[in-house]
């Protein structure tokens, strides 16, 4: 799909997911009503700074007229990710931050004995995290809270933090870190 093609794609859904008319979305980002529709029809190529007008009165990243969103439907098998070790801790990425996506996915495998330490995150982000198996203490802002099977946590995850296995199994959680 040619760029313009995209563009026009995400401008249209972009204004009716907002329940905006074209005029509206024009006054807002000071852009005429007709250069709106042509690049919606896709007859016009935006300029640079059209695009940030667009984007900047839609409260958007630049690149959000710029990428096609995902299929509805993404699956992902484990063993086609990559596992990202360090020593007795695994995590295996199942969905990446992006311009749509607010939040990253995944699971994380910790063996018997292993503690791992986080420096923390950006500013305004949070850790959730969901025990499937076995058992963790999470120690952050000088608490430790332990973790079993089903159990869950949300905490800030700018600070640094960690995670220990003090137990005789693996443990195994799902962990989504959501960006604020």
């Amino acid at each position: 799909m040619e760029a313009g093609e995209i563009i026009a794609y995400n401008l249209k859904r972009l204004r009716s997911e907002r329940n905006l008319s074209l005029g509206q979305l024009a006054n807002m980002a000071g852009v005429s009503k007709v250069v709106l529709s042509q690049i919606e029809k896709g007859e016009a190529n935006p300029t640079i700074n059209t695009i940030w007008k667009i984007t900047g009165a839609l409260q958007l990243p630049y690149s959000a007229l710029l990428e096609m969103p995902e299929k509805a439907a993404v699956q992902i098998r484990k063993k086609e990710i990559s596992a990202l070790s360090e020593d007795k801790y695994h995590i295996f990425n199942y969905y990446a931050k992006t311009n749509e996506r607010n939040f990253e996915l995944y699971q994380i495998e910790v063996e018997p004995g292993c503690e791992h330490a986080s420096i923390g995150h950006s500013t305004n982000s949070f850790e959730y995290l969901m025990m499937l198996k076995g058992e963790l203490i999470l120690e952050t802002d000088g608490e430790a809270y332990a973790l079993k099977k089903d159990d869950a946590i949300c905490f800030d995850a700018s600070g640094a933090h960690s995670y220990k296995n003090v137990g005789k199994k693996d443990a195994k959680a799902v962990l989504l870190i959501h960006h604020r």
